[in-house]
């Protein structure tokens, strides 16, 4: 029996995921978080065969947990499942000796697969994400470079009013930077829309945050 632990933060992914593994014979869930910074603790918990990750986690990200478990004395092979394939996080993944790399839009049995697969110790990767990586990566950050800064400021804790203070701005402007940021990145709030920035390297192509 193959024990896995997801760390997936959407409810109906992480259910979904639950449902199709209870439908495998030699695969169980024993234990499921919705935080990246709950991740190390509840695999020395549960000393799961596989941990199976999301990249885009509240508290830090699926790779930096990832990264954290490689330092364990008998750390599981990690799986990655995630919606972005990017170069950046292809290249941290594989530096945090990920076993696995497959995009959500994979087959379900691509998945069941590739967790047998890395629990033998075999690394997987997506067919469909290695031929992407291998052509020469293109800019798709969808932000303004105003829109990038106003998310980075507000990671770096900055509030909205002190915010539009210093760039000369209302705060109904900087609302709607923010808005269009959540917009262009799926974030459902500011902080969803800080975080999927964070994650695919957005937030650097901001301009710095002076008044103009």
């Amino acid at each position: 029996m193959i024990d896995v632990l997801i760390a997936e933060d959407h409810d109906l992914i992480r259910g979904a995921l639950i449902a199709l593994m209870s439908e495998e014979p030699d695969i169980r869930v024993v234990r499921e978080v919705d935080r990246g910074d709950d991740i190390l603790p509840a695999v020395v918990e549960s000393r799961p065969d596989v941990a199976l990750l999301d990249i885009g986690l509240p508290g830090i990200d699926g790779l930096e947990a990832a990264d954290r478990l490689s330092r364990l004395d008998a750390p599981p092979p990690v799986l990655i499942l995630t919606s972005v394939g990017t170069q950046g996080n292809f290249e941290r993944a594989m530096a945090a000796g990920v076993r696995g790399f497959l995009v959500k839009d994979a087959p379900a049995h691509r998945l069941t697969d590739a967790i047998r697969a890395v629990a033998r110790g075999e690394r997987v990767i997506d067919l469909n994400l290695a031929d992407d990586l291998l052509e020469p990566e293109v800019d798709t950050n969808p932000l303004t470079p105003r829109e990038a800064s106003v998310l980075a400021a507000l990671a770096a804790g900055e509030g909205i009013h002190q915010l539009s203070r210093r760039l000369g701005l209302s705060a109904h402007t900087v609302r709607n930077y923010l808005a269009a940021a959540r917009v262009k990145t799926g974030g459902r709030t500011d902080e969803e829309a800080v975080r999927v920035a964070a994650v695919n390297g957005w937030l650097a192509g901001g301009t710095a945050l002076t008044s103009s």
